[in-house]
C-alpha cells in the first residue's frame, strides 16, 4: 500500500509536515508517517512505498532504546490501545502511526556530526569550520572527526530552508541553560547510538534530533535516527576522501543533483528503479539496526 496523504475525516488536522500528517485526538496527537519523501526541503511528487512504516518502526525502536536516557513523546503505538474514535482507520494507519503527548516543540533542530559530510563538508572547504566550530586542517570528505560536534539549525516551515546557526545564535533563540542541555543530550544520544550501530556494521555519520517541552520537561519528539534524519553508511564500504555508499536519503539527493533539477520549474517524478532502491536502502537500515525482518519483502513494478 502506498500512502501519499491521509484523510481521516472525523479527526481535526493539527499539522501536515513534509512526511507526517498530525491529528488531534482529545489531549493527544496522532502522528501518521506517510510515504512522502522530501529532498532539499521540497516534497517530491513520487512517494516511496512502505517508507512511512519503516520510519515509524525504526523510530519506535530507538525511542525504546533510549527510554532510560530521556523521556519521549510516545503514549502508545499499540493499535489495540488506540481510542475507538480512530480504530476505524486501522487499514491506513496501523503500522505507520503513533499516539503522542502534545508537547511544545523547541524552535531549533539539534544536529550532531561525527563525520564531515554534506553541508558540513561544503562549509569546511570554505571556512575550515562548521557552524563557527573550528576543525582540524587537512580533513578529507567523510573523515571521522576527532570528537562529535553539535551544529544546530533553525527549524524552517515547509517550503523554506533550514539554516545552520552557531551555538551562540541558538542561545539567543532558546536561552543559555536550555541550549546547553540540548547540546549535552544530543551528543550523549548520538555517541550511544553511534557505538551501538557500529556493532551492527553501520556508521552513523550525522543525525538530527528534535526536542519539545511537556509539563516543564525536555522530551524527544518527532522521529529519531532514521534514514530521513541521519546519514547511515555501511562500515564495509567506508572509504574516506569521497562521498559514501549510503542507506539513507542521500541516494535521492544524489539522483536529483545528477538531473540539475533545481534549474527546472517542475520537480521531476522519480523513476521506478530509484524508488525501489530507496525502499531497499531504508529496509536494510531498519533490519540491520533492529535485528528484525520487515514484513514486506520487496516492491514490484
Amino acid at each position: 500500500m502506498i500512502l501519499k496523504t491521509t484523510d481521516l475525516t472525523s479527526l481535526k488536522v493539527f499539522k501536515r509536515g513534509k512526511v507526517r500528517d498530525v491529528y488531534e485526538v482529545d489531549d493527544k496527537l496522532l502522528i501518521v508517517a506517510t510515504d512522502r519523501i522530501s529532498a532539499f526541503d521540497v516534497v517530491l511528487p513520487t512517494p516511496v512505498p512502505y517508507k512511512g512504516e519503516l520510519l515509524n518502526q525504526l523510530s519506535l525502536f530507538w525511542f525504546d532504546y533510549f527510554k532510560d536516557t530521556i523521556d519521549n513523546h510516545i503514549v502508545t503505538s499499540n493499535f489495540d490501545e488506540y481510542p475507538e474514535s480512530i480504530k476505524k482507520y486501522g487499514d491506513v494507519i496501523k503500522y505507520r502511526s503513533v499516539l503522542v503527548k502534545k508537547a511544545k516543540p523547541l524552535p531549533v533542530e539539534c544536529i550532531v556530526r561525527g563525520y564531515i559530510s554534506g553541508s558540513g563538508w561544503k562549509e569546511y572547504q570554505k571556512t575550515g569550520s562548521v557552524c563557527g566550530i573550528g576543525l582540524p586542517s587537512g580533513l578529507k570528505e567523510s573523515d571521522r572527526l576527532p570528537e562529535p560536534v553539535f551544529t544546530p539549525s533553525t527549524k524552517a516551515e515547509m517550503g523554506e530552508h533550514d539554516e545552520n546557526i552557531s551555538f551562540e545564535k541558538m542561545t539567543d533563540i532558546i536561552g543559555k541553560e536550555m541550549a546547553e542541555r540540548l547540546k549535552e543530550l544530543s551528543l550523549n544520544i548520538y555517541i550511544k547510538a553511534r557505538d551501538y550501530a557500529e556493532t551492527k556494521g553501520i556508521i552513523i555519520a550525522d543525525t538530527k534530533f528534535e526536542f519539545g517541552l511537556y509539563e516543564g520537561k525536555i522530551i524527544l519528539i518527532d522521529e529519531i535516527l532514521t534514514p530521513d534524519s541521519s546519514r547511515f553508511w555501511p562500515k564495509n564500504t567506508y572509504t574516506p576522501g569521497k562521498s559514501q555508499v549510503s542507506l539513507d536519503k542521500q541516494y535521492i539527493r544524489d539522483y536529483l543533483v545528477s538531473l540539475e533539477w533545481e534549474k527546472k520549474e517542475v520537480i521531476p517524478e522519480l523513476p521506478f528503479d530509484v524508488v525501489r532502491n530507496t525502499f531497499l536502502k531504508y529496509k536494510e537500515a531498519y533490519e540491520v539496526l533492529t535485528g528484525k525482518k520487515f514484513r514486506v519483502e520487496d516492491i514490484k513494478q
